[in-house]
């Protein structure tokens, strides 16, 4: 439980991918905007924690984060939040933009407070379309990124 007062900070988790025969690991930071996010989670479940919902493996302290998932509605107000968590790692992550809203605000697009798209705000390395997208989408883009030499 946080203590009073400490600011409430998101943590990666570690995931382990083999692709090719060759391993990777990713720390990932999810940032959650939306409904997609729950398809993030199920992806990142992996077999120890799928024994116990609502778990996931966490990085280990101090981890800089490799990739950021950004899943769902961009707001116009949270835009500067998600560049801000874009700019403090050391290196900049690499950005998977997970699902339709996010790709190009989706059913909402024509509204005066959605962006139409997370490629205004963040450089964005891979969209994976959809709504929802699939768990296995998600792990298929990490893999991606993973042996294009984010490990």
């Amino acid at each position: 439980m946080p203590v009073v007062g400490e600011p409430l900070a998101p943590s990666p988790v570690r995931l382990e991918l083999e692709r090719g025969g060759r391993r990777y690991s990713l720390h990932v930071l999810d940032a959650g905007l939306a409904c997609c996010t729950v398809e993030v989670a199920a992806a990142l479940l992996d077999g120890d924690a799928a024994r116990e919902p609502g778990t996931l493996p966490p990085a280990e302290p101090g981890a800089t984060v490799d990739v950021l998932v950004v899943s769902g509605t961009v707001s116009r107000s949270l835009a500067p939040v998600l560049r801000r968590v874009y700019e403090a790692p050391p290196s900049p992550p690499l950005v998977v933009s997970f699902g339709a809203c996010c790709a190009s605000g989706g059913p909402y697009w024509d509204s005066y407070s959605v962006l139409p798209g997370l490629d205004g705000v963040l450089p964005v390395d891979i969209v994976v379309p959809g709504c929802p997208p699939p768990p296995g989408a998600l792990l298929e883009a990490l893999e991606t990124l993973a042996a294009r030499g984010a490990s």
